[in-house]
Parts: structure tokens; C-alpha cells; sequence
């Protein structure tokens, strides 16, 4: 019975986030809320959004939210806001483009540079003249010889 608690407890650990105080009255704004709240990143916990993380300044970021829709700021507005006063960072999905583009595009440029460098290394490699592997003279031989009678 225990496990079952503990499991059941685990699996509902990200509902116990949002608080009631912080339930707004009208579920059209509550709706709202939740809907951006899941598209921001605590800024604690690193890669759990705001409406999963039970951190204190995600607290603030779902309570300025919530504010922000109550003065009547549409969506895109009070994203807006908070990614001014935040930074791009808290964003779970960053926008694709401007300066993001560059890490966008880093991974797949990097793996055709790397595909590249590979072909012309196995061409080059192909290509290269044949030596032939001459035995030891005679000298060597005998120093050879010399260091294995030793």
C-alpha cells in the first residue's frame, strides 16, 4: 500500500505545483495561464517549466502571469514581458531566428563538416600511392640480430 502512495504521489508531484491561492476565479484566464505558463522555464530547476516546478521564483513567474493577464495583456504581450524582463532564456522553446539560428544550425553544419572531412580522408586514403614494405638490409639485420642474441 505504501508503494502505491509513493508512486501515486510521484506521478501527481508536478499538479501540486500550481497552488490554489494562485488559481485565478475566471477559467478562461486560468486556461490562458496554464497554456504559457507551460512554455516558460523555471529558471531553477533548469528544463521543468513553470507550471511543473514547485521552485519560489517559479511561483513569482506563474504569479506574473497571471497578473499580467488580469490587466488585460494578450498572450503574445505577456510573453513578451516576461522574456524582456527575463531574457530568451526562460523560453522552454526558443524563437528560430536571429542570433538562436546560429545554434540552430550549428549541429547539422558541424555533422556535414564532419561527413566531409571523413570522405576525403577515406579518398585520399584510397588514392595514396602503394609503398612497398622493403625488408632490413643487411646492417640492420645484423643489428637486429645482435639485440635479439642479447
Amino acid at each position: 500500500m505504501k508503494r502505491v502512495l509513493l508512486i501515486l504521489s510521484l506521478i501527481a508531484a508536478p499538479v501540486w505545483a500550481v497552488q490554489p491561492d494562485e488559481i485565478l476565479d475566471d477559467p478562461v484566464l486560468e486556461e490562458r495561464a496554464r497554456a504559457l505558463s507551460k512554455d516558460l522555464r523555471c529558471l531553477v530547476c533548469r528544463n521543468e517549466s513553470i507550471d511543473d516546478s514547485n521552485a519560489e521564483l517559479a511561483r513569482d513567474l506563474r504569479l506574473l502571469v497571471r497578473e499580467r493577464l488580469v490587466e488585460g495583456d494578450t498572450d503574445d504581450e505577456a510573453m513578451e514581458f516576461i522574456v524582456a524582463r527575463y531574457g530568451e532564456y526562460v523560453l522552454l522553446k526558443p524563437q528560430a531566428g536571429g542570433t538562436n539560428m546560429v545554434l540552430y544550425l550549428a549541429g547539422p553544419v558541424m555533422l556535414l563538416l564532419g561527413l566531409g572531412m571523413a570522405g576525403l580522408y577515406l579518398r585520399r586514403r584510397q588514392s595514396a600511392p602503394l609503398t612497398a614494405e622493403a625488408g632490413l638490409d643487411s646492417d640492420e639485420q645484423a643489428r637486429l640480430k645482435e639485440i635479439l642474441d642479447e
